[in-house]
């Protein structure tokens, strides 16, 4: 699959639908955020970012020009704005003030490693440990893993392959239980096209319910 990339650039401005990669000052970065619509969280990916605003592209359609959105990196930063222009699936955010990209990279690089970004589901799981079976409740995932609803208390490290409905199986690590829960590392990054589409068909179900 084609890599893409986040670009940061230094420039007060933010960035327009037809801003290239040959500017100077830019560092490029994968990034998948996620962006706070109406109560709602989505995953995106971050394509461009300076510290007037960014450009996103969405998995979701019917933005409108003005509308407000927050958006949060994996480091854990949110960052309010409104949506300055619309060419789907890519939209432009104008930051409600400028930020400081080198702090944020900063943060980001030398502080703790971040989380991916979560969203929350509620889906039933299988979980096999060997030669034994469990089921669990999915309580939010992300392309790196998931926290599960659980009654077992799994060994720390414990080697597993988790299946949801309608996803392939994952080999996984199950990296701590605390209080009838546990999270679990998939040995693989699930591919964010995958994990939108999943998304989707979840909310498509629920919706249908």
């Amino acid at each position: 699959m084609p890599v893409e990339t986040t670009l940061y650039s230094l420039s007060d401005q933010a960035p327009q639908p037809e801003d290239r990669r040959d500017g100077d000052r830019h560092l490029t970065l994968f990034r998948v955020g996620t962006m706070l619509l109406e109560g709602r969280r989505e995953l995106c990916l971050i394509k461009n970012i300076s510290a007037g605003g960014a450009m996103l592209r969405l998995y979701t359609g019917g933005l409108k020009i003005g509308q407000a959105l927050t958006v949060e990196l994996k480091c854990g930063q949110p960052f309010s704005g409104k949506v300055a222009w619309v060419r789907e699936p890519n939209v432009g955010l104008e930051f409600e003030r400028p930020i400081d990209v080198i702090a944020m990279l900063s943060q980001s690089e030398d502080g703790p490693r971040p989380r991916m970004p979560r969203i929350e589901t509620s889906s039933g799981v299988t979980i096999r440990e060997g030669a034994s079976i469990h089921r669990g409740r999915a309580c939010d995932i992300s392309q790196g893993g998931l926290k599960v609803a659980t009654t077992v208390a799994f060994p720390r490290n414990a080697e597993v392959v988790v299946t949801l409905p309608g996803l392939a199986p994952q080999p996984a690590v199950v990296r701590w239980t605390d209080g009838g829960f546990a999270g679990i590392t998939f040995n693989r990054l699930l591919p964010l096209p995958t994990l939108i589409e999943w998304l989707q068909h979840r909310r498509g179900e629920s919706r249908a319910a």
